[in-house]
């Protein structure tokens, strides 16, 4: 019986435009520009959240483990955010809203750290543009950890805030870049060559 080859464009522009949507309207709101999250949870469920799962998806059809378990581990990032507010907003009962304590997200953004990290070194391999995202997800990170455990809060939401917006504007380039690139055969937006080799 023969085999059939199925081709998976890549979808790598797809989700890096989820990510620099769901960040360009999240840090807005960080940086004072907004207020509030009630119009940021749809863009965290249906950008930050489906479009990077989607991505994940599509990359483990590719085989690319890199890119399912970075665009994965970010789509449910961005699920838990948008519910962890919904819970805060009272949707799930006044009695949840109220036991809700902030220092668990702390610790979970600890955890994400954590796995941005060893996601940066792996991002060695890949382009300087993804590299220099997991670069400001790491401070992102770092802030939103500390500020929200109260440790140097002010200091450290400005980090978070000034990190998410940069992530926003070197993830619409990328994903730019990859669709424009592809679409006309040359390089117009260079991504810039992996920092690491692979071996062979």
């Amino acid at each position: 019986m023969e085999e059939r080859k199925i081709v998976v464009a890549d979808p790598t522009p797809l989700g890096l435009f989820g990510l620099a949507m769901v960040t360009l309207v999240a840090s807005s709101a960080k940086l004072g520009l907004t207020s509030g999250v009630s119009f940021v949870i749809p863009w965290a469920i249906f950008l930050g959240a489906s479009a990077q799962l989607y991505a994940s998806i599509q990359d483990a059809k590719k085989n690319n483990m890199f890119g399912a378990t970075a665009f994965g581990a970010y789509a449910f990032f961005w699920y838990s955010v948008a519910f962890s507010w919904l819970i805060q907003s009272g949707l799930f009962g006044a009695e949840l809203a109220e036991k809700a304590d902030p220092k668990q997200l702390g610790i979970a953004f600890i955890g994400y750290l954590i796995f941005t990290l060893y996601m940066t070194v792996g991002a060695l391999s890949t382009n300087k543009v993804l590299f220099m995202i997991f670069v400001f997800i790491d401070f992102l990170f770092l802030g939103l950890s500390f500020s929200t455990l109260h440790v140097m809060e002010e200091l450290m939401h400005n980090i978070a805030a000034i990190s998410e917006l940069i992530i926003s504007l070197l993830s619409f380039y990328g994903s730019a870049a990859i669709v424009i690139n592809t679409q006309l055969g040359k390089v117009v937006l260079p991504l810039g060559k992996p920092l690491y080799k692979k071996a062979l």
